[in-house]
């Protein structure tokens, strides 16, 4: 029986690599709704060829859509538009599967939608259970949605751990024998760089993943290991564990994308070339599997894994992040706000890379943390955190 699916984000990385899956197995899933930001050409080109019923993009994108699609003559797929629209078509009774692949913090209400609507929600957005991850833990479970991680590390750990892992109660230790989480970590672009060298890197250096294909604001929080620091806070929350039993481990082949170690001495580890078509295909079609275009791994051609602790005084993000988590709360929510704008600020030039670091320090110690425990709480500080961010990189250029 086809599965009819959303994709959120579908001209990004994620939603171009889910596209390709899917393409390849046409009798089992059909395209229901894309939704796309800035790139109408490249959204209108993706609607003619999989005709879904919806679009969503913003309201200033409309008229643009609708002249390219009569331009293929295409009149029969329905336009919705902003942050409703993408609510909308994340709860559609017509759809099975959510790919969530909006790139920070606008992805946070859509996914929960298709949480509490009881969908199956291939999270690819991290963001969202950074910011609210006990809620929308809670409502996936009351709501019967089954949660399934895309990003390519926390897909290896779920792989890796005991069968049923997700189903059984816990509170923050180990269970089933499992002793900790190794999260690797490739080290990003500047693995090797001095604090001198990192000084005066560039967007586009700080955009040339040596082992990804990516986005450019996932590419510089590769850079700054920031990704990885919200990685670490993303599978607390997905595995329900301490960040203290969470270990990340730079690994700069990118063949091992994460381990479990167990009581017993033995340690799983999930290995694979690193394309993201192998764990949107296993998120998709768990707990099958379906093929892909993804040729299986050489080790005779990768014959040399290397693994290090990542340095956190070169790369203060990752400390940033454990505090945060630590701190509990809004804390992780500030932080990942306060990440965007600097983010956003760096690839526009109007800071240096390491500044990036010290606004989300400074904003981390000038927002006031509390209590995560209402959307609106959420998301008020994340726009509190957004501002406190602004005024620093304001400061810093003046």
């Amino acid at each position: 029986m086809s599965q009819s699916v959303c994709i959120l984000g579908v001209t990004g990385s994620i939603g171009r690599s889910t596209l390709k899956i899917l393409e390849q197995h046409p009798d089992q899933y059909s395209v229901f709704a894309v939704t796309g930001y800035t790139r109408i050409e490249e959204l209108s080109e993706i609607c003619k060829q999989y005709r879904p019923k919806c679009v969503v993009v913003p309201s200033i994108k409309v008229e643009e859509l609708q002249q390219r699609l009569k331009a293929y003559q295409i009149t029969e797929i329905e336009i919705l538009t902003d942050e409703d629209g993408l609510i909308e078509v994340s709860k559609h009774p017509e759809v099975d599967v959510v790919m969530a692949a909006i790139v920070g913090a606008a992805g946070l209400l859509p996914t929960l939608a298709a949480v509490k609507a009881g969908k199956r929600v291939l999270l690819a957005n991290k963001e969202a259970l950074v910011m609210s991850g006990d809620i929308m833990l809670q409502a996936a479970q009351e709501h019967g949605a089954v949660l399934l991680p895309v990003d390519s590390e926390h897909n290896a750990i779920f792989q890796c751990l005991p069968q049923n892992y997700l189903q059984i109660e816990r509170q923050g230790e180990p269970l089933l024998g499992v002793k900790q989480i190794l999260l690797t970590a490739s080290g990003g672009p500047f693995l090797n760089h001095t604090l001198e060298q990192l000084e005066t890197v560039t967007p586009a250096q700080a955009c040339k993943h040596p082992n990804w294909s990516m986005g450019q604001k996932i590419s510089v929080d590769s850079a700054t290991l920031m990704n990885k620091g919200l990685e670490l806070i993303e599978a607390c929350h997905l595995f329900s564990i301490k960040e203290q039993f969470v270990t990340v481990v730079v690994h700069p082949q990118s063949i091992i994308h994460s381990m479990v170690q167990y009581v017993d001495g033995s340690t799983l580890a999930q290995m694979g070339n690193p394309d993201m078509c192998t764990p949107i295909a296993h998120a998709l079609a768990w707990p099958e599997r379906i093929q892909t275009h993804v040729p299986p791994l050489d080790l005779f051609i990768h014959s040399q894994l290397d693994f290090q602790a990542p340095d956190i005084v070169r790369f203060p993000a990752l400390k940033l992040a454990r505090q945060a988590m630590q701190s509990g709360g809004l804390a992780p929510s500030i932080l990942n706000a306060a990440n965007e704008i600097a983010v956003a600020a760096f690839l526009q030039e109007k800071i240096a890379f390491l500044e990036i670091t010290q606004v989300v320090e400074h904003t981390l110690n000038h927002v006031q943390n509390g209590s995560a425990d209402s959307i609106e709480a959420i998301l008020q500080t994340d726009q509190l955190a957004r501002q406190v961010a602004s005024q620093r990189i304001t400061q810093l250029g003046s």
